[in-house]
C-alpha cells in the first residue's frame, strides 16, 4: 500500500480525495498506468467513458484470465467486488485495486458462504456448481465454476445421475435445467436488474420495432427468454451482433452498460433497451442500469491508481480452495 489509509476513505469504501477540475482524467489515468505498470479492466456493464479508457472489456472470468495473461503488476478492476477477487485469485501476486469497495452486487449477496455450508449439510451427496457471480468464500465451497457462456457446457459434463446445487441465480439454473433435462435443485438467488425486465416491455418495443431481433441475457426470468430470439452472455450478445451485419436492429435486455461496446462494433446497426418494469409512482427510465457497476468512476480510478487503494485481498486458506472450481470449469470448457 502506497499511503496510509485515512479512516473517512475506509468509511466510504474509496479514495476521496479532490480532483483537479481541469485535469483530463482519461490522459492521467494512462500516464499513471504506464507510471505504475497498471492496467484498466472494464466490465460491459460500466460507463462508456470507463470503457473507452480500459486495456481490456469484457466479462469478469475474461477480464480476470487476461489480466493474469499480461506482464502488468497492478490491475484495476472496473466492475463490482466479486469480480476483484476472482481476479486476485487468479493474479495472487499481483496487486488488485477495485475503484469503490463498496460496489457490490444484489447476485453474489443473495448466497452468503454461511448460508451455502447449511444447505450443503442439509443436502449430503450433492455436487455444488456456482456461478461465477459469487464471493471467494462461496467459491471455496463449490466443486466447480460456471459462466451464462458455458454453463450448459459444464452441467453436460456431469454425469445425467449427478445431484446437483446449482446457484446462485435461479434464473440461469432453470433456463440450463430446461436444456439439459436435469433436475438441478436450485438456489432461489438473482440479479436485481435482469430480474426487472418484463414481457410487456419487450412486446411494446417489437411493436414499435417489428424487425428486430430479441436478445436477453440468460439471468432474466423464464417469461423474458422465452419471447428472445437470441439468449445468452453479454459476449455471446456481442459475438452474435457482430456475426450478422444483415441485422439492423436489436432490442436488449440486459444491464444498458452492454450499449456502448455493441454500438462501438456495430456502428451502422440501432440497439433498443428494454426499460425496467415501471416502478410504484408510475415512472420509469428508458433503461435498466446496475448502480453498483456505475459506482466506477473516472475521479475515483484515478485517485485509486494515485494513492494505490483500495485493495482487494482474499485469505489465503479461502484463495486455496476457491481457485480449485475455477480450475475445474477451465478444465472442462
Amino acid at each position: 500500500m502506497n499511503v496510509m489509509v485515512k479512516k473517512e476513505w475506509i468509511e466510504k469504501g474509496c479514495v476521496d480525495e479532490p480532483v483537479d477540475e481541469a485535469l483530463d482524467l482519461k490522459a492521467e489515468i494512462r500516464k499513471l498506468c504506464k507510471e505504475k505498470d497498471a492496467i484498466i479492466l472494464a466490465h460491459y456493464y460500466t460507463v462508456g467513458e470507463i470503457q473507452d479508457i480500459a486495456d481490456f472489456v469484457g466479462d469478469s472470468l475474461a477480464l480476470a484470465r487476461k489480466a493474469a495473461e499480461t506482464d502488468a503488476q497492478v490491475m484495476v478492476m472496473c466492475g463490482v467486488h466479486f469480480m476483484a477477487e476472482t481476479c486476485k485469485l487468479l493474479s495472487p501476486d499481483k496487486t488488485v485495486i477495485c475503484p469503490d469497495l463498496k460496489a457490490g452486487c444484489s447476485l453474489a449477496d443473495s448466497c452468503k458462504a454461511e448460508d451455502l455450508i447449511k444447505y450443503k449439510e442439509e443436502h449430503p451427496g450433492y455436487k455444488v456448481v456456482s456461478y461465477v457471480n459469487t464471493t471467494a468464500a462461496v467459491k471455496a465451497l463449490t466443486d466447480c465454476v460456471v459462466t451464462s457462456g458455458n454453463a450448459k457446457k459444464v452441467i453436460d459434463s456431469f454425469p445425467q445421475d449427478e445431484k446437483i446445487i446449482f446457484g446462485p441465480d435461479y434464473n440461469l439454473g432453470n433456463y440450463i435445467n430446461s436444456v439439459t433435462g436435469r433436475n438441478m435443485l436450485l438456489w432461489n438467488g438473482g440479479c436485481h436488474v435482469h430480474e426487472k425486465f418484463s414481457v410487456e416491455a419487450i412486446v411494446k418495443l417489437k411493436q414499435k420495432h417489428p424487425e428486430a431481433v430479441v436478445m436477453a441475457h440468460l439471468e432474466c426470468k423464464a417469461p423474458v427468454l422465452a419471447v428472445a430470439d437470441v439468449k445468452g452472455s453479454t459476449a455471446t450478445m456481442l459475438h452474435y451482433a457482430q456475426e450478422h451485419p444483415e441485422i439492423k436492429e436489436y432490442i436488449i435486455a440486459t444491464e444498458a452498460g452492454i450499449l456502448h461496446e455493441l454500438e462501438r462494433n456495430c456502428p451502422n446497426v440501432i440497439f433498443y433497451p428494454v426499460p425496467p418494469e415501471v416502478s410504484e409512482g408510475g415512472v420509469g427510465c428508458s433503461c435498466n442500469e446496475c448502480e453498483y457497476m456505475k459506482m466506477n468512476t473516472l475521479k475515483k480510478i484515478y485517485n485509486a491508481l494515485k494513492f494505490g487503494w483500495p485493495t482487494v485481498e482474499v485469505a489465503p486458506e479461502i484463495a486455496k480452495k476457491a481457485v480449485k472450481p475455477i480450475e475445474k470449469m477451465l478444465s472442462l470448457s
